[in-house]
């Protein structure tokens, strides 16, 4: 069925579009024009003034609606992705923290049962873990915690096309050849949960690691060896000036201030904005924290207050940070949200921006940054026009 988007700000890859129209068939943007001559036969969706943008892409989310994907169950998946998709996400790549080998094959196994359905908002299964730094875990289950086992990502990256990405310590032995496999296969090498040091960053970055995972958090800043500093993981991360970057927009992960600096180094080119959600996002009902876990101060901690666990942001609150608190330009903020991850996981070609032939992903918020329609492949998920 033809469905019209009118009377609201089009973000289109050259800008702004004012006065014009949306034009959706099925699940395809079929054309973006600068009329709004109703359609014969289309559905009108009133933007009522406010902004037409694409969908968010969220890389990294560890679930939502009270599940967590590393259940590695059909139902915590479909639970995680539709509490997302109500706000604002309309393309996601759930997200695994350190597990047993069973466990990654049972999600792997979902995962890629839910991408051969129809018009799936999964687009692949994202790894954080189990090759990391200890002392930079945070909530990560210790006990399976390893530098990188040859046989292990081996069978798994053979045998799984799902896998998307898969996030390490970049200092642990074997993980240049763990990156080159990774590139091998064509899977995204990110370094997280780690205390890297240029040489190491370098050495990871000249081997395929191209990103870096939840910047900022997990990993140190500039520090001191007796009277001398050390460039910390992050500074050496801004020297390579096209590794690209994901930040917590929550505001607490990162405060606003920090999130702005690090649009103004990396720019809107290199940095997306991600939710690393664990199964207290979108949660309608009371979740109880595992023991480990307290909910606290808009956030997840360890029991201890010793250091963050997650957070439980969605989508729409991540642009409303940075457009409210953190002040980066609205139109960029946007970008961050869908262009920018879909270009760093390899699917700009049908998502992240407003074209004709792409995916109908498209969502509207009003003038206060409300999140007021959800659009995902040209299904109607919400509504409060």
């Amino acid at each position: 069925m033809l469905k019209q988007f009118v009377n609201g700000r089009i973000l289109t890859p050259k800008g702004w579009l004012d006065g014009g129209s949306i034009v959706t068939d099925v699940n395809k943007i079929r054309a973006v024009s600068n009329i709004n001559l109703h359609v014969v036969g289309a559905e009108i969706i009133d933007a009522q003034g406010g902004y037409i943008v694409p969908g968010g892409i969220d890389m990294h989310a560890h679930g939502g609606g009270g599940r967590d994907f590393i259940e590695a169950t059909q139902d915590a998946f479909r639970a995680g992705v539709n509490a997302h998709l109500k706000h604002g996400t309309t393309a996601i790549y759930p997200t695994l923290s350190s597990s047993t080998i069973p466990t990654i094959e049972a999600a792997c196994n979902v995962c890629q049962k839910l991408m051969a359905e129809k018009d799936s908002p999964v687009l692949g299964l994202h790894i954080e873990g189990s090759y990391i730094n200890r002392k930079q875990a945070g909530a990560q289950n210790p006990v399976l915690i390893k530098a990188p086992i040859i046989y292990e990502y081996e069978t798994l990256l053979k045998k799984y096309k799902c896998i998307k990405r898969w996030d390490e310590a970049p200092e642990l032995p074997g993980s240049v050849r763990f990156i080159k496999e990774l590139r091998k296969h064509g899977v995204l090498s990110a370094l997280t949960c780690t205390r890297a040091t240029y040489e190491d960053v370098v050495k990871a970055h000249d081997a395929g690691m191209t990103h870096a995972s939840h910047f900022y958090n997990a990993m140190p800043v500039v520090y001191k060896e007796h009277e001398f500093k050390v460039p910390g993981t992050v500074e050496s991360v801004y020297a390579l000036q096209d590794m690209t970057v994901e930040v917590i927009a929550d505001g607490i992960h990162v405060p606003p201030m920090m999130l702005k600096i690090v649009y103004k180094i990396k720019g809107v080119e290199r940095t997306a904005l991600i939710t690393d959600s664990l199964a207290y996002a979108a949660s309608e009902g009371d979740v109880s924290p595992e023991a480990r876990v307290i909910m606290e101060d808009g956030v997840c901690k360890l029991a201890d207050r010793s250091v963050l666990a997650g957070s439980i942001a969605t989508m729409d609150v991540l642009i409303r940070t940075c457009i409210q608190k953190a002040e980066i330009p609205m139109i960029d903020v946007f970008r961050m949200a869908s262009e920018t991850p879909a270009k760093i996981m390899g699917v700009f070609d049908r998502k992240g921006s407003i074209e004709e032939g792409k995916d109908a992903d498209i969502v509207v918020y009003d003038k206060d940054i409300n999140l007021t329609y959800v659009m995902q492949m040209g299904k109607e998920i919400a509504n409060k026009l």
